[in-house]
């Protein structure tokens, strides 16, 4: 990559950051008023944001995205959406993808971000304590079988960061254990979008992401383990696969 193209691609995110943080401005400002309205009428308007900001980034960085296995999406239940974590583009891209209500396990400091974070609180997240150990994972298992009873749908990242395309660690059990605990059905995803938003990187990499749902799998009667081996096979199988057909220059 040379220096002009270099000046050109950080131009290009720089536009990007400018409109990502006006729209994040707005919303926040908004953030009063949504909730004056119940959650399956706030939460699609909440979801705008991610997907101009999705838009936004393939405008402006020329950041696009494909899906395989759309037909793999339940439409008959709640179920529990266990998904890599390479970059911020996925928290984007998810609700765009899946037209279910989702709900998110994420770190609580999150909501304490101005704005931002207001309207986090919006779409009932099950925010913890990364360090509270034990009590992490039973408040995952109470709230999202919670959630779930309800319809909503819970998304985790099972390695509970975000990690290099390159790299595999082992998964978390919070999500295993809501799934075992609830008996709801788990849909692994898997997706190769650190090729393009690398994790505290300026510059957005232009091409294609390739997001991949894999079939829902029946969790009851299973345990945490069998659970969790089941949804990291088929997540590492599919992004060891992903890069050949994925990010283009």
């Amino acid at each position: 990559m040379n220096a002009l193209n270099t000046l050109w691609l950080g131009t290009r995110a720089a536009i990007f950051w400018v409109g990502f943080a006006i729209s994040t401005l707005l919303a926040g400002l908004l953030t009063p008023l949504a909730w004056l309205f119940p959650l399956k009428y706030r939460y699609p308007a909440t979801t705008l944001w991610n997907c101009f900001n999705r838009w936004w980034l393939e405008v402006t960085c020329g950041v696009k995205y494909q899906v395989i296995g759309r037909e793999n999406i339940p439409t008959d239940s709640a179920f529990i959406i266990m998904a890599n974590h390479q970059s911020t583009w996925e928290t984007f891209a998810i609700p765009c993808i899946f037209p279910q209500q989702l709900s998110w396990v994420m770190k609580r400091e999150l909501l304490k971000i101005p704005f931002f974070g207001w309207g986090l609180r919006l779409i009932r997240p099950i925010a913890i304590d990364r360090n509270a150990g034990k009590a992490a994972v039973k408040q995952i298992s109470h709230q999202g079988k919670a959630l779930l009873q309800e319809g909503i749908c819970v998304v985790i990242f099972p390695e509970g960061t975000r990690v290099a395309p390159d790299a595999n660690v082992p998964f978390k059990i919070g999500g295993a254990i809501l799934a075992s605990h609830s008996g709801f059905p788990v849909v692994p995803v898997a997706h190769n979008a650190g090729l393009s938003w690398q994790r505290h990187a300026w510059i957005k990499k232009p091409g294609t992401i390739t997001v991949s749902i894999g079939p829902a799998f029946a969790t009851q009667g299973l345990k945490t383990d069998a659970i969790n081996q089941q949804a990291q096979r088929w997540i590492e199988a599919e992004k060891a696969r992903l890069p050949e057909i994925a990010t283009t220059p």
